[in-house]
């Protein structure tokens, strides 16, 4: 297990970023580890949908580890959104990570969101960070920082100080969603000692360009998901209407056969 959480670290090289796409269930992680991605993550508004749960207000504890557990076996390093720990406790969220770890993860998202809107308190978070490092100390934790993405006023020198705090509580990498500008990717990661993950954004740069800015890691977060919606809504519209019904790409029944373990496996 330190050798795929070390491989997984090695993983994350600035100007060559890993692509690590977010499934939501056993077979969108299984068709994306098929297709040779040495990566997977999940997107907790994926898990936390397709359970009838809301994201973000840590509802889906039991269904994240769950599906972590369906996960474990496939050949993919698999990193898991735990959203803000599941917990305002440290002990707690550092044991729920541990069992996450012991099923195989590898990495973990910790975000500084919180439910009501607004953004936690750096130090709270960065005792969360401290607890799960202290309990694996292997595990990439990948510290979120919600500053674009929350009513913040001025968000880059508030990211920039919650990724030093973030980072002297052990954290690995620092996730900054919301702005994908190649200019403040830029600073970001000159000035943050560790990896910077952005996350993609449709219509806007693409790997390589992200890469050119420093960035060492891009995820899809929900996009798949959602992508993976508005296509079911756009075949079940063309079929009441009488249009095509045979998206590009369409799996065949017997494919996704495939991605089901057999009994033993």
């Amino acid at each position: 297990m330190i050798e795929r959480r070390a491989a997984f670290h090695a993983l994350h090289r600035a100007g060559r970023p890993l692509l690590l796409p977010n499934a939501w269930d056993h077979a969108s992680a299984a068709a994306l580890a098929a297709r040779g991605y040495p990566a997977v993550g999940t997107t907790s508004l994926g898990v936390a949908a397709t359970a009838g749960l809301p994201d973000g207000a840590a509802a889906t504890a039991a269904e994240t580890l769950a599906l972590a557990r369906r996960l474990a076996r496939l050949p993919a390093l698999l990193s898991v959104d735990v959203e803000a720990g599941f917990s305002d406790d440290p002990a707690e969220v550092a044991e729920y990570v541990a069992e996450l770890a012991g099923l195989g993860v590898v990495g973990i998202n910790l975000e500084d969101g919180r439910p009501d809107g607004t953004l936690a308190e750096p130090e709270c978070v960065a005792d969360k960070v401290a607890a799960v490092k202290a309990a694996v100390p292997d595990l990439f934790v990948n510290a979120r920082t919600d500053t674009w993405w929350l009513p913040v006023a001025d968000p880059l020198p508030q990211a920039l100080a919650r990724a030093r705090t973030y980072r002297a509580a052990g954290a690995d990498g620092i996730f900054v969603p919301g702005t994908v500008d190649g200019a403040t990717l830029r600073v970001l990661a000159e000035r943050i000692d560790a990896p910077v993950n952005a996350l993609y954004q449709p219509g806007g740069p693409g790997l390589t360009e992200l890469g050119g800015a420093g960035v060492a890691r891009v995820s899809t977060g929900s996009l798949l998901f959602r992508a993976a919606l508005g296509a079911a809504l756009a075949v079940a519209d063309a079929v009441r209407l009488g249009g095509p019904t045979t998206p590009a790409g369409l799996p065949s029944y017997a494919e996704v056969q495939t991605l089901v373990p057999t009994d033993g496996e």
